[in-house]
């Protein structure tokens, strides 16, 4: 299923209308993934990027206690549409959990002082970057994903029950599964507003 570059980018969107059917195979996703951790680029080649993927009832668990987490801090009458787009995470075929690995940016700053306090935003660069090339990958297989951050609300119960490191500091979480319903209409802002050209 290969796309030019631009359109693969142009087509991915934030897709919540997923199910459990499956697109690719188990081994496909692991080699997206990999190939996407692999080259996605870092500052000074710091290689900081950890990835967790569930699939299966490991990806339902981790919405399950996500829901959990929720339901003990959000007022029960406000809770309704908080379950709702848990179920619809949990709708999913599995859920791709970005880290950063914090051990890796502390060694960094003290191998290089003078950019000691550039490090956590090249970390977040980086770490952006791989979220967008594995979230454009599975688009460009014929998944659909949405990019949720419940971190660092779930942190500590993740970090338990998949045995994290302790240096890994969850980033962001993108669940994915086949395409129900595609997004809907995006608007844009002129875009002579927003780049300028000089020759």
């Amino acid at each position: 299923m290969a796309k030019d570059f631009l359109a693969a980018v142009k087509e991915r969107r934030s897709i919540y209308a997923i199910s459990k059917e499956q697109v690719a195979s188990d081994d496909r996703i692991q080699e997206i993934i990999n190939e996407a951790v692999k080259h996605t680029p870092s500052a000074f080649n710091s290689q900081s990027a950890r990835v967790v993927v569930l699939l299966g009832e490991q990806h339902d668990k981790l919405w399950d206690l996500t829901t959990d987490i929720l339901k003990a801090i959000v007022p029960a009458d406000q809770f309704e549409s908080t379950a709702q787009r848990m179920n619809g995470f949990r709708s999913g075929y599995g859920t791709v959990l970005f880290f950063e690995d914090v051990e890796t940016i502390d060694g960094l700053k003290a191998q290089f002082p003078p950019y000691q306090d550039r490090f956590d935003t090249w970390s977040h660069h980086s770490s952006g970057m791989l979220q967008f090339v594995v979230w454009t990958s599975l688009e460009n297989e014929g998944f659909g994903a949405s990019l949720q951050h419940y971190n660092p609300l779930i942190d500590e119960k993740v970090q338990a029950e998949w045995n994290v490191p302790a240096t890994w500091r969850l980033v962001a979480q993108l669940p994915f599964g086949n395409v129900v319903a595609p997004a809907g209409d995006k608007e844009f802002k002129p875009l002579d507003e927003r780049i300028k050209v000089y020759k």
